[in-house]
């Protein structure tokens, strides 16, 4: 902390403290944990904007360690299922920000060969799904920000 945040009191300290605690976290969760965070089961932290970023960023970005993504083609079928079931389940949760949508995006791109692939030999159609989520998860926040605009306008 700067002398600067000491003398004028610094308000992000304690937010910023919170998330690298929690980026602390989320970087040791299996797929379990991840499920209940976003559920709101996982009494340590409180479901955020953050926290799901933050994972939609684990299971879509490259590790920086090993240089791998989470998800590989010779992965269990039951582990991507529950990648694309917890993608899902972000999608839909009311605290999904632009940011998350946008991995999201990224996720179906990063992806697009394995999903397809599970699809086609799992009689599935989690791409149609994800997308799906993705376009109700836009709507949401085009309606929240709706709502903003209406509540500025009118005080």
């Amino acid at each position: 902390m700067g002398i600067f945040s000491k003398i004028l009191g610094n308000k992000n300290t304690n937010k910023d403290s919170k998330n690298e605690k929690l980026l602390e976290k989320i970087e040791k969760m299996d797929l379990n944990d991840m499920r209940l965070y976003v559920n709101g089961k996982f009494s340590e932290f409180e479901v955020s904007e953050y926290g799901l970023s933050e994972i939609l960023k684990k299971i879509t970005l490259k590790n920086e360690n090993t240089g791998q993504c989470y998800l590989k083609e010779d992965d269990m079928d039951s582990k991507m299922k529950k990648v694309f079931e917890l993608v899902i389940l972000i999608l839909s949760n009311k605290k999904i920000s632009i940011y998350g949508l946008e991995i999201s995006q990224k996720f179906l791109e990063t992806y697009e060969k394995i999903i397809k692939k599970y699809d086609k030999e799992n009689k599935q159609i989690y791409e149609n799904k994800i997308k799906e989520s993705i376009s109700k998860a836009a709507d949401k926040i085009n309606f929240k920000s709706d709502v903003a605009d209406r509540m500025r306008t009118l005080s």
